[in-house]
């Protein structure tokens, strides 16, 4: 499968500069292989910090031809489209990329081997990786972590999207920076593309999610620090994912991930964000469950500051420790470790 060797090509059409974007951008900013360039028509002849704020000088070029020529080997989808699904109009583009000799990288819900795997023309040499199938089918949960004599940190959210992952991994390079015997376990598609490892949560059946998580914290056991990758927002009216990875990790510590000013969700916008202490205390009350289960700790809050100057952030950060009484740090701009040793403190 992907060795850190071979050069990707990240497809983030008409996505580059959006919300959607997620995937490259994850990639681009964690992935260990060198990223070739990006592919969108829209932002064609750009660089990608010049196309969004991004900090990378990496080549956005439009096409599929184009990105082979740089001498990328792997196609990886870098936009997650509503439903992930992979639209029709790709379906021809992906074949290209196949016939060219590249292999793919999807983390979108269509099984790509299933739907298009005849187009390749080296199975010697060429693969497709479906990130979001699951690869085993769990037991259903038992709460066996809770028997773990470690830190088991859940990252949550305000919303979707909101950087549970990004602060997750933050965090975890902070810690092994330290030298503090930590593991991450990737729950989604860009945190298993970028770690090689983790499971597809959203794919497994409702019945055996909180085993998928638990199995995959107790393969992880004998370290220190467990990190699990946050998914969805209780707040969220089309969102189950908290509950199978709090059940499952028996998480004991959580971070709050959230952007600063926002009020209500992107979509749907009618759910507006509770006062934040509030919705901590929502957190830690759900994770007990009313004392029957572990007990969870807020240890802090990750603000993503991204639409804000630096004295504007400041300002924010500061703001929200006052009102809530936690740490608060923007871990992408001002690094980790406040947030790190308010986890180790803890």
């Amino acid at each position: 499968m992907l060795n850190n060797n071979q050069k990707l090509a990240i497809y983030m059409e008409a996505s580059l500069d959006s919300d959607y974007g997620k995937m490259g951008y994850g990639v681009m900013r964690y992935s260990p292989n060198p990223v070739a360039c990006v592919v969108d028509s829209t932002q064609a002849g750009k660089r990608v910090n010049e196309a969004c704020d991004l900090p990378y000088d990496i080549p956005v070029v439009a096409t599929i031809d184009e990105a082979r020529a740089t001498g990328a080997d792997v196609l990886v989808l870098g936009t997650a489209p509503s439903g992930g699904k992979v639209p029709e109009e790709w379906f021809p583009r992906l074949r290209h990329a196949l016939e060219l000799g590249m292999s793919l990288v999807n983390g979108l819900h269509d099984r790509l081997n299933d739907l298009i795997g005849d187009a390749i023309t080296d199975p010697g040499k060429q693969w497709i990786w479906d990130v979001r199938q699951p690869a085993f089918t769990p037991p259903i949960a038992t709460a066996r972590a809770a028997g773990l004599d470690n830190k088991r940190l859940l990252m949550i959210g305000t919303d979707m999207a909101i950087g549970k992952m990004t602060a997750g991994l933050e965090i975890y390079r902070w810690l092994l920076q330290n030298e503090v015997r930590t593991a991450f376990v990737a729950t989604g598609q860009i945190g298993i593309t970028v770690t090689g490892h983790g499971i597809p949560l959203d794919a497994f059946k409702v019945d055996h999610a909180c085993g998928a998580v638990e199995s995959a914290v107790m393969d992880v056991a004998d370290n220190d620090v467990i990190i699990v990758e946050g998914q969805g927002s209780l707040l969220h009216p089309g969102s189950t994912a908290t509950l199978p990875l709090m059940r499952g990790s028996c998480a004991n510590r959580l971070i709050l991930c959230h952007r600063a000013g926002m009020t209500r969700l992107r979509k749907p916008e009618y759910v507006a964000i509770p006062p934040i202490g509030d919705f901590v205390r929502l957190n830690e009350a759900v994770a007990s469950a009313c004392g029957s289960l572990t007990a969870a700790t807020c240890v802090g809050i990750a603000l993503n500051t991204v639409k804000l100057d630096e004295a504007a952030a400041r300002r924010a950060i500061d703001d929200l420790a006052a009102e809530t009484g936690l740490p608060v740090d923007d871990v992408v701009r001002f690094g980790a470790g406040k947030l790190g040793q308010a986890l180790l403190d803890s």
